[in-house]
This record gives structure tokens, C-alpha cells and sequence, in this order.
């Protein structure tokens, strides 16, 4: 398992690298898809610091952010800067909130896919270049096959929870010449590699293998230190540390250290050899002996924001001493920059890629500016003293209390929170928690209760094993038991192992989870109930775990007392729009219908969607029409339409008059609503429709050989637009066989992709043979659900309505 684990992070770590090389992106990442296919975990990245991106580590395969969008649709997702992921993933915008370009591509062999490529480009208005994708899509099927050939074989490929980082080679050679030598003090002889010779002045055939030859070369001054700790090293079997200058041509000196020791295969009477490495450090420490001499403040980052450098002006301007800063946060070491405004000024610039400058306050009397200027390696920073800005009050003496808030923490919190501000129905918060949240804390079992009549009653549950939860049902609210006495303390409880809840809670029932946190649902004082997640393994929660878990449950529960209320007034407003739909549909021969209505799944107002099928003599209408926006007025405007459009086609008009007049009538309404429409007149004797379409999206017919083809007939624009709109009659012809789909937007669109891909995704769920329609009833009904299920979008906003006709 092992070797299949490292043989799957090298496939990853090489697509990682092509695709930077090949893409100029400067940070890239790969998620595969869990064992239990709910959420992607991140397994690879570079050039992205993982503590930047630590709260998208796992993200719920059902969510709305980019890779889960691109993993469910098997498409390229494309960001081209702040805004445009602003307009399309909110989530993600809320989570990182920076300027910065991306696209997402799916790793994808055949109808598997087993991951995402993401990669990120810096700020600019070029946004995502132009040829990236197709590197993009080569790199994602070269990983997929190599993935499914592993796959194949039985090989590992699911993520196991780490995440590799890939170390990218850096922008220029090193600074640091390393040669290597074996020195026998007894016989004088010297072996050396090329890089020693090189940083001695000779090449390797100039030196004859003499330690004598090289001390030609050295300072003669030197020469006694060398020899003295050399024979200590031997005698003493302690570590050679010497420092020598090194003459070079024109005989000026440059400094060099050799390091060494006896090797550990010698025994007391064979220390003879010393083994080790002569080290020029000339370009380095002249670097740091410049910056040493400057007046402004200079130190660098590591990509993860620790201080990694800093030159001795910036311990005389932030008033602090090198070895309390070098390897540490500088807002956790330095009070005040503990606010997140400074943090978050790191993270910018890493994300961006952009430099960025800042006005911070030092107690007790100054100002001082910081410039940032980033790459992937990490952040240069500069730091001079600075005036006060206009107004600005004078720096407090002692920098204020308290404990620090992380910035990823709080950006976690607020991404996560904001899956629920979209949940407006019980099950939509129950959903988002169970789809986001608890994949994102890697957990696989989640319940959550909620109180009435002082017990607790489960009204949402994953993952547990069939009848486990029974026994806790209507469990009062001061029994002894985690969920209750979480919910009556008003405190989480958390438990890191089986261990620690069985001896808290002895005999309680177990399953197979290893840990466990119990999180009390209050709002506004009073208890709503209780949120349960189970882990698999043991695992220790973190303080910035705990505090988010806190956070997490207040958010729940007030979003649960929220969704009760609209519950209670969605179930009388859809009760309304169900009495304006047709409560049956028309049964002719040769000609089978059948239709569906879903409300939408975010939001619990009304939708203007409507369907019907009107038979006029030897004519059958059918009828498709969705009046803009979600409320009681958009479904009341429907009731109208439809009553109107039944009206006008029984009294024989022709589907533009039926169209024309439908319009009028709208407009002298004056609802303040548009509308889209299409008629169909089908004529079963001989198989001939004639369409209209008032800004409608085209049907969709498939022929009695499988084939088929979106309609997209000439048409006038939405209903309510202009008095005297006309609206062009287009004829086709249905052969004994075919199938016309009838829909509205709600079913085919999705905020990454453009509505004619969904357009084409109903196109190839209906394509094959005629049987797959379903010659039979029951057979249609049973393809009226499948392209709900494998066309519709599970987080879709709109309404769905969809009609079926079989013809012959």
C-alpha cells in the first residue's frame, strides 16, 4: 500500500510541475475524490502556501465552489479575476477573498473522473491566458490514464488525508558551492569531487590528489589553525569547523568553511580519514553583510509567513531582537501586528502575487510603513520609519489584550457560514451542513436534532448505520446522555477517542467511530437542539478546530430556527402553485405524455414555471412557459398565462395569434413581469407540429433512430416586452418513434457553463435508441426521472418544470 501511495504522489507531483511549466500559472493543486466520493481532498500542491489554503483542504463534492463544479460536470471551470469569481462562487470569494485568476479542469478516463487540476495565475487583465486550457486538459488526461492504470491494477489512488507539497526549483542557482573531499592525514592524501577543485581555483585536472598542492592555495596565515583542528577532529573524534581564506588567481583571499569528521566505520586506532565538505558561501554572505548595512529595515518570509531573515535595522525599528522573530509569525510575536488586517496583507500578496504596503502603529509613539513584495518562494519586506497618517490617533502605550484570531480561521468561518445563509429550508441547512460542513472537517457521520415538547427528535442524519439512532429518539433534554447535556450545559463537548467517551459515558452505544463532537444548537437564548459529528479515527482538536465548531453551531442553529418559519409558509405557497398546475394531461392515441415539477432547491418562495397540454379538435397543444423571478406574484402572473393560453388555443387561433395575444394580454395586465413561452400544435393524424416562441429555449426532439436536435426555430422576444411583437410559426414534422422534450431553464442551466451546454447535456441523455424512450408508459415516466437526475443540477436555484411527449 505504501508503494502505491508513493507511486500515486509521484504521478500527481509531475503533473503539479508540467502544468506550471507549461501554463505559466504559478501555483497549482490536485484533489482527488474521497473513498466515499462526497468530497475532494487535497492531496498535492506548489507554489500555493498550504497554510493560505488550508479551509478548501476538503471540499464537499456536492458544493458550489469551482473544483466540485468541475468534477460534477466534467468541464473546465475558468475564473478570470476577483470579480468574476465574486459573480459565480460567492463561497469561494468569501473564503479567499484576493485578486487572483484560476481554472479548474477534471481528471477524468472514460465516465470516471477521480479528481481536479486547479491551478492560479497572478493578478492581471489578461486573466486566464489564452492557450492555458488546452496545456490544462493535456496535463488532466495524462494524469487520468495513469491514474486508471493504476486503478486498474488495484493500486491505491484515494487520498489518505496528507497533503504533499511539492518544493519548486527557485529562481535563481543557489548562492551556497558545496564540494566534497576524503582527507587521510596519515599519508596526506586528498579526494575530492569537481565543485571542491572549482571552489579552490584549479580544475580537477590540476590537482594531483596532495593535500599538499592545496595548501598552496590557502592563506598562509591560516595553515597552523587548519592543521591544529584537523588533528583535535582526529584525535578527539570532534567535528572539524574551520574557516580559511582561500587565494584566488591574483592572490586576493575569499573566505570558505570546511566542515568534517572522522567517518563512523573507524575504529579508535583507525582515525586517519576525515570525511566532510568545503563550503563557499562568498555570494551569500556578501548579500547579507549589503543588507546589514542599510538603514531601512529589511527581513523575508517563508511562503508559510514565518521570518525566515532579518538585518539589524529591523531589530532597532520594531524594537524586538533577531532570534525572538527569525522562525516565527510576525503577528504572533509582535503584539501589535496581532490584528488580522496585517495578516491578511501576507496572504494578499502571496495569492496576488502583487507587491502591497501598509501603515502599522508601534506603542508607544511610532509609525512605521511595510512593503511586501512576493513570489512563490516567498515575501521580501522592507520596513522604514514613517509619519502618522491625517487623523490618526496617537498609538496605544501596550499593544491590546486578548487572544489572536487567525485570518484562515476566520475566512474558514465565514465561507462555511455563508452555505448556510443560502439554506432556507430545514432540509437545505440540514443539506448544507451535511454536504459542506462536515466534509470539510473530514468527518462521516453527522445527526441532527432539534428540540420539541423538551426532547430531542433527529431530523437529519448521514452516515450512521440503520436503526442506530432509534434509541435516541425523543431522548429528553436533561437525560444523561453527550447530545443533551451539550444542548442543557450550553457547552460543545468533545471527545478524541472511544476511550474517553466510554469512560465518560459508560454503556452508551458505540458504532465505529473513533471521535466525536457534540454541539449545542442555541439562538437567541433558547434551545433549538443538537449537532452530532463522528469521525473515524481517533484525532485531537485543535483549539482553532473547537472555537470553529462553536461558531459553526450557533450559526446552525439559527439557521434552523429561521428555516422553521419559512417551512410553514412554504407549504401554504406551494400549495397555491400546485392548484394552478394541470392536475392531469390528456390521453390520446399515439400520443403518450408526461410531465414533472420541482420546486427550487435554494429558496422557499414560488416559481412563475408552467406546463399544459390542450387538445383542440384534432390538434394537440402543448405548452411551455416560466414568468420570471420566485414570489406569489410570479405564480399568480402563471395561473393567468396559462388560463389565457388555454383560452385563446380552444378557440382555434394559430400558435403565433395564441402567442400575440397572450403578450397583449400581459401587457395590459401590467404585472411589472416578462415571461417566455413555446407552443407547440401537434397534429397526430400525420405526425405535423408547427412551434412558436417567445423567448423560450428550444426543444429538444430525438428521432426514431436516437438522434437528435435542439429546435432553435426563429421566435419573437418574451411576453411583456413589446405590444405589437410578432412571434413566427416554424413546421417540423414528428416520425412514429420520436420524442419531443419540452423544458424550462431551470433543468439544463449551471452558473459555470453557458445554457447551451446544458442544452447539449439533454441532447445526449436522449440520445439512443427508441426504446430508451420508453415505448411504453411506464417506460417514459422512467426517462422523465432519469433527465431530472442526470441533467438537473442537485444545487439548482429555479424551478424545473419538463414534458415529455411520445409520438406513434
Amino acid at each position: 500500500m505504501a508503494g502505491a501511495t508513493h507511486e500515486r504522489d509521484a504521478l500527481l507531483a509531475t503533473a503539479v510541475r508540467r502544468v506550471l511549466a507549461e501554463t505559466d500559472a504559478y501555483g497549482g493543486m490536485v484533489y482527488l475524490r474521497a473513498r466515499d466520493r462526497r468530497s475532494l481532498v487535497l492531496c498535492t500542491i506548489a507554489g500555493v502556501p498550504l497554510s493560505i489554503i488550508a479551509q478548501f483542504r476538503r471540499i464537499a463534492a456536492a458544493g458550489p465552489m469551482p473544483v466540485a463544479v468541475s468534477f460534477r460536470t466534467g468541464r473546465v471551470v475558468a475564473l478570470a479575476d476577483t470579480e468574476d469569481t465574486m459573480r459565480r462562487f460567492p463561497q469561494m470569494a468569501v473564503g479567499m477573498p484576493y485578486d487572483f485568476a484560476s481554472a479548474c479542469v477534471p481528471v477524468k478516463a472514460g465516465k470516471e473522473t477521480y479528481g481536479v487540476i486547479g491551478v492560479l495565475w497572478a493578478a492581471s487583465d489578461e486573466g486566464v491566458p489564452a492557450g492555458a486550457q488546452r496545456h490544462l486538459r493535456s496535463v488532466a488526461d495524462g494524469l487520468a490514464a495513469a491514474l486508471a492504470a493504476l486503478d486498474g491494477n488495484g493500486r491505491l489512488i484515494e487520498p489518505n488525508g496528507e497533503t504533499a507539497v511539492v518544493e519548486l526549483a527557485p529562481p535563481s542557482p543557489p548562492t551556497t558551492r558545496v564540494g566534497l573531499f576524503d582527507w587521510n592525514l596519515a599519508t596526506g592524501a586528498l579526494a575530492v569531487d569537481e565543485p571542491f577543485c572549482e571552489i579552490f581555483g584549479m580544475s580537477p585536472a590540476e590537482f594531483d590528489g596532495r593535500a599538499a598542492t592545496l595548501t598552496t592555495r590557502i592563506a598562509p596565515g591560516d595553515l597552523p589553525e587548519l592543521r591544529a583542528a584537523a588533528r583535535a577532529a582526529l584525535d578527539e573524534g570532534r567535528m572539524l569547523a574551520a574557516r580559511v581564506r582561500v587565494l584566488d588567481h591574483d592572490g586576493h583571499p575569499y573566505p570558505v568553511e570546511l566542515w568534517g569528521r572522522v567517518p563512523e566505520t573507524a575504529g579508535p586506532d583507525g582515525r586517519t580519514h576525515l570525511v566532510g565538505a568545503v563550503l563557499d558561501t562568498r555570494t551569500g554572505t556578501a548579500a547579507a553583510e549589503a543588507v546589514e548595512r542599510l538603514r531601512d529595515g529589511v527581513f523575508s518570509l517563508d511562503p508559510d509567513g514565518r521570518i525566515t531573515y532579518a538585518n539589524r535595522s529591523v531589530e532597532l525599528l520594531l524594537h524586538a531582537r533577531r532570534e525572538d522573530l527569525v522562525g516565527h509569525h510576525p503577528w504572533d510575536v509582535l503584539p501589535w501586528l496581532s490584528d488580522p488586517v496585517y495578516e491578511n496583507r501576507y496572504r494578499a500578496a502571496m495569492v496576488s502575487q502583487q507587491p502591497t504596503a501598509f501603515l502599522a502603529a508601534r506603542p508607544p509613539d511610532g509609525w512605521l510603513a511595510f512593503s511586501l513584495y512576493p513570489d512563490t518562494h516567498g515575501v521580501t519586506g522592507r520596513v522604514v520609519a514613517a509619519e502618522p497618517p491625517a487623523g490618526a490617533p496617537e498609538p496605544p502605550a501596550e499593544p491590546p489584550p486578548g487572544a489572536r484570531t487567525s485570518v484562515g480561521a476566520m475566512y474558514h468561518l465565514l465561507q462555511l457560514a455563508s452555505a448556510l445563509s443560502e439554506a432556507v429550508t430545514v432540509r437545505e441547512v440540514c443539506r448544507a451542513v451535511a454536504d459542506q460542513i462536515l466534509p470539510a472537517f473530514g468527518g462521516q457521520e453527522l445527526a441532527i436534532y432539534t428540540v420539541r415538547d423538551k426532547r430531542l427528535h433527529l431530523v437529519s442524519q448521514s452516515g450512521y448505520p440503520d436503526g442506530f439512532l432509534d434509541r435516541f429518539e425523543g431522548t429528553p433534554i436533561g437525560a444523561r446522555v453527550p447530545g443533551a447535556e451539550a444542548l442543557s450545559s450550553g457547552t460543545p463537548i468533545f471527545f478524541e477517542s472511544v476511550h474517553e467517551l466510554a469512560a465518560a459515558y459508560p454503556g452508551i452505544a458505540l458504532d465505529e467511530m473513533r471521535a466525536w463532537a457534540f454541539l449545542p444548537l442555541i439562538a437567541s437564548g433558547h434551545p433549538v437542539g443538537s449537532c452530532i459529528i463522528g469521525f473515524d479515527e481517533s484525532r485531537a482538536f485543535t483549539l482553532e478546530e473547537r472555537g470553529l465548531l462553536t461558531a459553526l453551531g450557533g450559526f446552525i442553529a439559527q439557521a434552523l430556527e429561521r428555516a422553521r418559519l419559512y417551512d410553514a409558509e412554504f407549504a401554504l405557497a406551494r400549495g397555491l402553485q400546485q392548484a394552478l398546475l394541470p392536475h392531469r394531461l390528456p390521453r390520446l392515441e399515439n400520443v403518450r405524455i408526461t410531465a414533472r415539477y420541482l420546486p427550487g432547491t435554494q429558496g422557499m418562495e414560488i416559481g412563475g414555471d408552467w406546463y399544459d397540454a390542450i387538445v383542440t379538435g384534432h390538434d394537440l397543444n402543448l405548452v411551455i412557459g416560466d414568468v420570471e423571478g420566485h414570489s406569489v406574484g410570479a405564480a399568480a402572473t402563471m395561473g393567468q398565462l396559462r388560463s389565457a393560453v388555454r383560452a385563446f388555443a380552444a378557440s382555434g387561433h394559430p400558435p403565433d395569434q395564441v402567442l400575440a395575444q397572450t403578450n397583449r394580454l400581459l401587457l395590459d395586465l401590467d404585472p411589472g413581469l416578462l415571461a417566455s413561452c413555446c407552443l407547440i400544435r401537434l397534429t397526430p393524424a400525420d405526425g405535423t407540429a408547427r412551434i412558436a416562441r417567445a423567448g423560450h429555449l428550444p426543444p429538444v426532439l430525438r428521432h426514431p433512430d436516437g438522434s437528435t436536435e435542439a429546435l432553435y426555430v426563429a421566435g419573437g422576444p418574451l411576453l411583456g416586452v413589446d405590444h405589437w411583437a410578432e412571434y413566427p410559426v416554424s413546421e417540423f414534422r414528428m416520425a412514429p418513434g420520436s420524442l419531443l422534450a419540452l423544458y424550462t431553464d431551470g433543468l439544463v442551466e449551471d452558473p459555470a457553463v453557458e445554457i447551451d451546454h446544458g442544452v447539449d447535456r439533454l441532447r445526449d441523455a436522449l440520445t439512443g435508441p427508441a426504446g430508451a424512450a420508453g415505448d411504453a408508459e411506464d417506460g417514459l415516466e422512467r426517462l422523465a426521472e432519469r433527465l431530472l437526475q442526470e441533467v438537473g443540477s442537485t444545487d439548482r436555484v429555479d424551478d424545473v418544470a419538463l414534458m415529455l411527449t411520445a409520438y406513434g
